[in-house]
């Protein structure tokens, strides 16, 4: 007898000339390795502070660490943090623009990366990493990198919604200058096909604006990765603990998952640079848009979670099925104002 799963299939084996149990065995074996194929074991891995003396092949080393360390646990992808090459060097007010072009990558891979791209390959491991990009017209771009397993770069994402301001200001308490360092990203929110799914990429601040994970929603994204340096405290707001900049991360980041049913991984750079603290608490977060790992230190620290892409599809196919549920005839505003206008037309 057929299990009662099978028996309304059995008919449709039949009539394709498919009569025997083995047979029927071997079909259900062979779906569930295609839904296999389906699941990533994804690689959160925090990196704790980049001092700014460290070098490039010093930081390097540590990823590659943690390279060895996803690979021992299974991960097929493997996140590293906004800025993971460097330090956070928007916190300080550089004039000299040799110096701040210093802080910056002109080709990726590099002399300093080729190894994390080479141990990547050989793992069999996809890999993100977020670094600034210097680009040969001369351009500085704040940007996150997505590779296939093989190691070729298949994806590129620069930061769009950039934080702070672009002049010194002594009435902060530390600087962020951003502004200053990064022009906006120029690539929107692109989607890319990677590992059997689709993925796409934000960087820190991003996570933060509800458009940024709608923009990719529409294009169907699974998966979507992130880093972050966000310092421990507010520059304009000592009241600000690090434990409630932790619960807006963590709220952003579960919103635009159950908003738009998709995983979001998000990879912090964490603890005390050159006397500056920033915040850890990296997460992997289910569609449905609850924590499934989160990070308990604010060092060097990777985690892992087997991830099934198809556990998207609910969400996609019900409370947020846009194709029937979107109305975005009253949306207007979303695309045509930015700052605040009253209803009595008095800007805000």
């Amino acid at each position: 007898d057929l299990p009662q799963s099978f028996r309304r299939e059995h008919q449709e084996l039949l009539r394709a000339g498919i009569t025997t149990w083995p047979a029927v065995q071997a079909i259900d074996e062979h779906r569930r390795i295609l839904k296999k194929m389906r699941e990533i074991v994804i690689g959160a891995a925090q990196m704790g502070p980049i001092q700014r003396a460290d070098t490039r092949e010093a930081v390097v080393a540590r990823m590659l660490a943690l390279l060895d360390q996803a690979k021992d646990a299974g991960c097929q992808l493997v996140i590293f943090p906004e800025l993971c090459l460097t330090t956070f060097f928007p916190r300080w007010y550089i004039a000299d623009q040799a110096e701040v072009d210093s802080w910056f990558e002109t080709e990726m891979p590099n002399a300093a990366t080729q190894p994390l791209f080479n141990r990547a390959r050989a793992h069999s491991i996809a890999i993100s990493i977020g670094y600034g990009e210097l680009t040969p017209d001369g351009r500085h771009f704040n940007t996150q990198i997505l590779t296939d397993r093989q190691a070729n770069i298949i994806g590129k994402y620069r930061k769009i919604h950039l934080p702070g301001h672009d002049e010194c200001d002594p009435e902060r308490s530390f600087q962020h200058l951003e502004k200053r360092y990064f022009a906006p990203g120029d690539l929107g929110f692109p989607v890319f096909r990677n590992m059997d799914a689709w993925m796409g990429m934000l960087i820190c601040n991003d996570r933060r604006w509800p458009e940024a994970y709608r923009e990719m929603g529409l294009q169907g994204v699974e998966l979507i990765v992130l880093g972050y340096n966000t310092p421990s405290g507010n520059s304009q707001n000592a009241d600000e603990t690090p434990e409630m900049r932790d619960f807006h991360s963590d709220l952003s980041v579960q919103a635009g998952a159950y908003q738009n049913s998709a995983f979001v991984v998000a990879v912090a750079k964490a603890g005390n640079e050159d006397g500056h603290p920033l915040n850890g608490g990296s997460v992997i977060v289910s569609p449905d848009g609850v924590i499934l790992q989160k990070a308990k230190t604010l060092g060097d620290e990777l985690l892992v979670q087997a991830c099934d892409m198809d556990a998207t599809a609910f969400g996609k196919a019900s409370v947020f099925d846009f194709k029937r549920h979107r109305r975005i005839e009253h949306y207007g505003r979303i695309a045509t104002q930015t700052g605040v206008i009253y209803p009595d037309g008095k800007e805000g």
